[in-house]
């Protein structure tokens, strides 16, 4: 008899530990529909990039990112692929890592990282779009 009640005792201790840790856990922040950055890049990370190319092109966040499909919410949907200048930027993206690894490739921190010598920044200059004159 007090075998059992121990056994209840510390299955129930078990019980409100595992649901404790459960409830504790933090949601899954990692971003979706990521197709050119990496799939495990860090929030911060992924906030500074985002912020780079903001300043790049003189935008705001609308500019490649669709609204969120619910009316109510005015927040914006990051996964959706719905605006086109979302795929122009993965585009530009990736072209200007092909420039800098074919062109500039020696160009590397003091770790070996390479430096990004071209970025947005090298034609946008605050403008959206680089071709037109502001």
């Amino acid at each position: 008899m007090l075998h059992s009640k121990h056994f209840a005792v510390a299955a129930a201790l078990f019980a409100l530990m595992f649901i404790g840790m459960a409830a504790t856990r933090p949601p899954d922040d990692r971003a979706k529909n990521l197709k050119v950055l990496p799939k495990d890049i860090s929030h911060e990370d992924l906030d500074k990039i985002m912020d780079s190319w903001k300043a790049a092109l003189g935008v705001k966040c609308g500019f490649c990112h669709a609204p969120s499909a619910d009316s109510t919410s005015h927040h914006l949907d990051f996964a959706s692929d719905a605006k086109p200048e979302k795929n122009i930027a993965r585009h530009m993206y990736k072209m200007t890592g092909r420039i800098n690894k074919k062109f500039f490739s020696f160009n590397k921190d003091d770790k070996g990282n390479m430096l990004p010598t071209i970025t947005c920044m090298t034609c946008h200059r605050g403008n959206p779009h680089p071709d037109e004159v502001k």
